[in-house]
């Protein structure tokens, strides 16, 4: 059965500080729509919901705008731009760097199903 959505419908929408996610759930594909603005961070904005030090969620997105600062928990560190398309295993923080907005697809499910939701 093909399935088709669009992302300017999306099934849920989470809301945390200096940011918000858009999931769209098809069978096979959780698809998510990130939106960080200017002083954005993990540590900040999304650790206190997840409950964790780090983000361990995997991601596999393409960045679509913006620039962002990923630190993995080894020390290693990176940053993505317009057009990278990246893989980032659990054990992160991240943090936009400069004033523009970031927006990220994420197509690796847990973002879509997990991110920004408290631990029960």
């Amino acid at each position: 059965m093909m399935e088709i959505k669009t992302i300017d419908k999306p099934d849920e929408r989470r809301d945390f500080p200096r940011g918000h996610l858009e999931a769209v759930h098809l069978t096979g594909l959780d698809f998510a729509v990130a939106t960080f603005e200017p002083g954005w961070r993990w540590t900040e904005s999304v650790g206190p919901i997840a409950g964790t030090d780090s983000c361990e969620v995997h991601h596999n997105g393409v960045m679509v705008q913006g620039r962002m600062r990923i630190r993995m928990d080894d020390g290693a560190e990176s940053e993505v731009g317009p057009g990278d398309v990246f893989v980032c295993p659990p054990g992160h923080d991240a943090w936009v760097v400069g004033d523009e907005q970031v927006i990220v697809y994420d197509f690796a499910g847990g973002m879509a199903t997990e991110y920004a939701k408290a631990k029960g």
